[in-house]
């Protein structure tokens, strides 16, 4: 990016960046995500419930085909590097394994999140190296709504597939990106870190006393079961009204009656065709099923009132009868209408229904920190351009032309070098942007770009995230995909987010903690 920053020694991030001139312009932004135990806990349990529900429900992050812009390269070669370039490796090394094909890592995977409009979306994602083991890397626009409020319940899903979780949810608690994205929705500085907490995973429900359901912080509910009388009326009496038994009165469905029944109320009064009302008793009359039927009219009315009727009729929005009436002539000197009736006489009634309440407790288990359960990447800053990097994402959607080939139920990946220029995009204030030659689509978004990549470790050193997509032949189909250079800025905002402490939202009997 555009300041220049204090080096990073190459051997890993020092301390002593966390520190600014009280003068200096902030390189970083940090926002709250859900850092409260309660509200990541009710996020996550949002995600998980109804077996997944809400995950498949999500569709990916969508790029509209106006904004898959062309790159205009600058005259730079060397990129935009700010300090000297470092490294910090990566974590949870697998042991290695010999594979002809691109061995998927475990550390990447989707983040979902509700948008401003209450739709669920997704990104991609990886896990990498932190202080905490809880740092999650994407791009910034997969973190921040245009480049300023931070998304809703927003988590990270490593290895997701189908509505599965296979190592756990974890929810976002701190998020830190560049102060330009957060200031003026600048896409250089498209990259976001955020601190997680630990995983949960749901493990089931277990029925317990009131007291027990009282005390319990976490997920819980009641289910209410309906018993007979001879059975709520002993244990109603051994228990007493503080007890899980209890009845309630409920109004019956009204019977027809004839009108002469005593108690008998009108229910309802409805109108009907003239046809029907011919056919139907004398208004006078009860039928046997209790019904009356009444006439209304005939009533004069205006011509322009006969007129609408008459349309209104026609489209079946009036049951009323019309007419004119005419001269010798046949000219209309007059104009009714008539309105035909149902009255429907019933008696009311009422039940008693008996119950005994079911409480229960929703049960959660602590899966642990995420780059203890998936590993963590490496991170790279200030590299040379030219890199040969392996990029993941879950690309979902459609090229320019309509082309669909990417479903976004499985990470695929491109493989190449990048280029050896910087390159802008002017409608999004882009000046030093890396590429990739690659035809992933939007879906792919935050996905890393792992430099150095082992396929047999399965693990390489983060040096961009997928930020945007990009048509240069102008056939109507992506081509390059683009991302932030990674430089001493970056590797700042990385270091405050490398500092953000996270821990357990449950306990390890399932309870939410504080």
């Amino acid at each position: 990016m555009k300041r220049l920053l204090i080096p990073l020694a190459a051997a890993g991030l020092s301390a002593a960046l966390l520190a600014h001139p009280s003068s200096a312009v902030p390189s970083w932004v940090s926002d709250n995500l859900m850092p409260k135990p309660a509200d990541a806990y009710s996020a996550a349990k949002f995600w998980l419930g109804a077996n997944g529900a809400a995950l498949r429900k999500a569709t990916q992050y969508h790029w509209d085909a106006k904004n898959v812009s062309k790159l205009v390269a600058t005259q730079s070669k060397d990129g935009a590097p700010d300090g000297k370039p470092g490294l910090t490796a990566p974590t949870g090394t697998p042991k290695p394994s010999a594979s002809k094909n691109v061995n998927l890592p475990k550390t990447i995977g989707k983040v979902f999140f509700v948008d401003s409009a209450g739709r669920y979306r997704w990104c991609s994602a990886t896990s990498i190296q932190a202080r905490y083991r809880n740092l999650v890397a994407t791009a910034g626009h997969c973190v921040y709504e245009t480049g300023k409020d931070v998304y809703s319940k927003w988590v990270f899903v490593p290895g997701y597939y189908q509505g599965k979780a296979p190592w756990g949810v974890y929810a976002g608690a701190y998020a830190f990106t560049a102060y330009d994205l957060d200031t003026y929705d600048d896409y250089d500085g498209d990259f976001a870190f955020v601190a997680v907490h630990n995983g949960f995973s749901l493990a089931g429900r277990k029925e317990v006393d009131k007291g027990a359901f009282s005390d319990w912080a976490g997920d819980k509910w009641v289910d209410h079961e309906e018993i007979k009388k001879e059975e709520f009326e002993p244990l109603f009496a051994k228990y007493g009204p503080e007890g899980p038994y209890w009845s309630k009165e409920f109004d019956l469905t009204p019977e027809k009656v004839n009108h002469d029944y005593a108690g008998a109320k009108t229910l309802t009064k409805v109108e009907v065709t003239k046809t029907a009302y011919e056919a139907a008793p004398k208004s006078t009359e009860t039928n046997k099923n209790g019904e009356q039927y009444e006439q209304v009219g005939p009533t004069a009315i205006s011509q322009e009132a006969y007129k609408k009727l008459v349309a209104d009729k026609a489209e079946g929005k009036v049951l009323a009868w019309i007419e004119a009436v005419k001269d010798k002539n046949g000219n209309e000197i007059a104009w009714y209408e008539t309105h035909y009736y149902l009255k429907q006489w019933v008696k009311e009634s009422k039940t008693i229904r008996y119950f005994r309440d079911h409480y229960f407790i929703g049960m959660a288990k602590d899966t642990g920190r995420l780059g203890d359960v998936v590993g963590g990447q490496g991170f790279a800053w200030n590299q040379p351009r030219g890199q040969k990097v392996t990029v993941f994402g879950y690309p979902g959607d459609p090229h320019p032309d309509g082309d669909k080939p990417y479903t976004g139920v499985t990470p695929k990946w491109c493989i190449g070098k990048t280029g050896t220029k910087t390159y802008q995009v002017n409608t999004f204030r882009v000046e030093e942007h890396q590429v990739l030659k690659c035809s992933m689509t939007g879906g792919a978004d935050g996905g890393p770009w792992l430099m150095k990549y082992d396929n047999g470790k399965r693990t390489g050193y983060v040096n961009g995230v997928t930020s945007m997509f990009h048509d240069q032949d102008g056939n109507d189909r992506i081509d390059f995909i683009s991302s932030a250079y990674f430089d001493g800025e970056v590797a700042d905002v990385y270091n405050k987010a490398n500092y953000a402490e996270t821990k357990s939202i449950v306990g390890p009997n399932g309870e939410l903690l504080n």
